[in-house]
């Protein structure tokens, strides 16, 4: 039962509708009743004053940047929309008929949830109930591809491998808990990372397939839902096979930014991902050792984290994913960066950024390949994506970088560019000829 609840999709479920419905059936009712010039008045000036609180607080989270890029459209809308629903809701509660002011209480609330759901809704990366809570519903891992001591063959996958007569038509995911949970040995504090396994991991004598560690942005939790959807396309095109993907935790707290770097306020972040994991992954998983078959990736902070550890483990990763990543860790919240994770040090802060990790290990990037994507419609993401592409590029890597059409810094854009990311990375990994 409580499973079922937190798997309820509140983005393209009926959920949302019910919601809308309902809010916009009780303002209907108190919008129908006998109107008096004052009451009018009264009604109008209510509704007008909301739509001004609606407008004078999306003017504060825009100055505060709370959401850490362009505000979606949507976002504007639902916020005024439902501010003004709200002030006429209020001015209901000086009704004289009894009825009237439960009707306007219950109103009072709904408005307020229809605004959640439609905020929700417009980002579209939170889809479930769970989601929203921060609850995974995922089965635990009980068993994985075991490292074989068989050779890699010089031979790019796509050309030996024959699948089987059974093999699932989808790949499948499962959280890494309990036995097969990746402990941090640094004091930081991850949630359970999920891991992802295609369709050619799950037959009797799998192959040896390549690796992606992949990041949500913040606030956010390691939810593999998209790149399990973006994979499991691709898988269906090429026999089976996409990379075995994890999706791991950056943050510890979707309220904190450790900024990717090992610290005294949050922990070892950085060795984490660059020690912790890939330790987990050569004793549990059977992949390839060479770095070109591992990808390190994320979306908008965790894009920045994968930036940022490419250029600094060339010896670990060979490819790096940026989905709308930020220009450098924390570059939403410098200021409080700074002070938290780098004790206040300018200097410490920007030797941490991946232009001067890039500029220092110059000539170490060899055959390394680096994909940037971000939506047309979010200005300060492309222009993230557009530098740190020049950067990487005359670091040594090989780079490819997409700007999304219609996209903004919502689901457009982590669909979107989990799609071109993972087609253009398909060939570099073995897994497809172009």
């Amino acid at each position: 039962m409580v499973e079922s609840l937190l798997n309820v999709d509140i983005v393209d479920g009926p959920v949302p509708f019910v919601v809308w419905g309902a809010t916009a059936a009780m303002l209907i009712v108190l919008v129908c009743r006998r109107w008096t010039a004052l009451r009018l008045l009264l009604a109008v000036v209510a509704v007008l004053l909301g739509a001004m609180v609606g407008v004078a607080t999306l003017a504060v989270i825009e100055f505060s940047e709370a959401f850490g890029a362009t505000m979606p459209v949507g976002v504007m809308w639902w916020t005024i929309g439902c501010f003004a629903g709200l002030g006429l809701a209020v001015v209901s509660l000086w009704n004289r008929t009894l009825w009237r002011k439960i009707v306007a209480i219950f109103a009072i609330f709904s408005v307020l949830i229809s605004l959640a759901v439609g905020v929700n809704a417009t980002f579209g990366i939170n889809r479930t109930v769970g989601d929203v809570l921060g609850i995974s519903t995922l089965p635990p891992a009980t068993e994985l591809p075991e490292p074989t001591p068989d050779p890699t063959s010089d031979e790019p996958l796509y050309r030996t491998w024959t699948p089987p007569a059974v093999m699932p038509a989808k790949g499948e995911v499962f959280q890494l808990s309990g036995a097969f949970s990746i402990p941090s040995t640094d004091r930081f504090v991850p949630r359970d990372a999920a891991i992802y396994l295609p369709p050619a991991a799950l037959v009797e004598d799998p192959p040896e397939l390549p690796i992606v560690v992949f990041m949500m942005g913040k606030p956010g939790d390691p939810n593999p839902q998209f790149v399990q959807e973006a994979l499991d396309a691709l898988a269906a095109q090429h026999r089976g096979l996409a990379p075995i993907a994890i999706v791991a935790d950056q943050l510890g707290d979707p309220n904190v930014n450790p900024a990717c770097a090992d610290s005294v306020a949050f922990g070892g972040v950085a060795s984490y991902f660059n020690r912790d994991i890939p330790t987990f992954i050569r004793e549990h998983l059977d992949v390839p050792a060479d770095p070109r078959y591992w990808t390190i990736g994320g979306y908008s902070n965790g894009g920045a984290c994968a930036i940022t550890w490419a250029a600094q483990h060339p010896g670990t990763w060979g490819n790096v994913l940026s989905i709308s990543g930020e220009a450098f860790p924390g570059s939403e919240e410098p200021d409080t960066v700074r002070d938290e994770v780098f004790d206040g040090s300018a200097k410490a802060y920007d030797a941490a950024k991946p232009a001067a990790i890039l500029g220092k290990n110059k000539g170490a990037f060899d055959g390394h390949f680096a994909v940037f994507t971000a939506g047309e419609n979010d200005p300060d993401f492309v222009t993230a994506a557009e530098t740190n592409a020049v950067l990487a590029e005359a670091a040594g890597f090989d780079t490819e970088l997409f700007i999304l059409p219609g996209a903004d810094h919502t689901v457009s854009a982590v669909r979107g560019g989990l799609q071109r990311a993972f087609e253009a990375l398909y060939p570099r990994i073995g897994l497809s000829e172009n």
